[in-house]
């Protein structure tokens, strides 16, 4: 089924309201503004939280905390995951293809949950000395890559 072979429903289409063609339309002078006031004004209307001049919720409730400009998110990837990929070297290209990250995701941390059996070169930008410890034990080695991306001559941030 698809949206151009849906039926229309009856009564679900409403003809246009013709605003100000006279007293006789029941639309005329006042076009169902009403009087004066803040809505009835070209381009006028109430913000979003306005409630009528009482004092709105958002200012009601405690605010707590704040949020942080410069945070760095990392995504997540466990031992496991990189144990399924049949690849020697692991890097965020081969997480992407692989399925595990986003390919909007920047940074990415390895935690340690699941076991290495063979050896693995691994490039992140973090690593859970758990994580650090399994590679390095399975023969493999730890590739730590710069966390935060620094802006290049045009004044964005590099592609890592």
């Amino acid at each position: 089924m698809k949206l151009h072979t849906l039926p229309k429903i009856e009564g679900s289409t409403h003809r246009h309201k013709r605003l100000g063609c006279g007293r006789g339309s029941g639309h005329g002078k006042t076009s169902g503004r009403g009087h004066k006031g803040m809505k009835a004004r070209s381009g006028g209307g109430v913000r979003p939280g306005f409630e009528g001049g009482q004092m709105p919720l958002y200012r009601k409730l405690p605010h707590r905390g704040f949020n942080n400009i410069n945070r760095e998110t990392f995504a997540v990837v466990n031992l496991s995951t990189i144990a399924k990929i049949g690849s020697d070297s692991v890097d965020r290209d081969a997480l992407v293809r692989f399925g595990a990250l986003r390919a909007s995701s920047a940074l990415f941390k390895v935690l340690g949950v699941g076991e290495l059996s063979r050896a693995v070169t691994v490039s992140a930008h973090k690593f859970s000395a758990s994580a650090k410890s399994k590679i390095e034990a399975a023969g493999g080695k730890v590739i730590e890559l710069k966390a935060s991306p620094e802006p290049d001559a045009t004044g964005e941030a590099s592609k890592i």
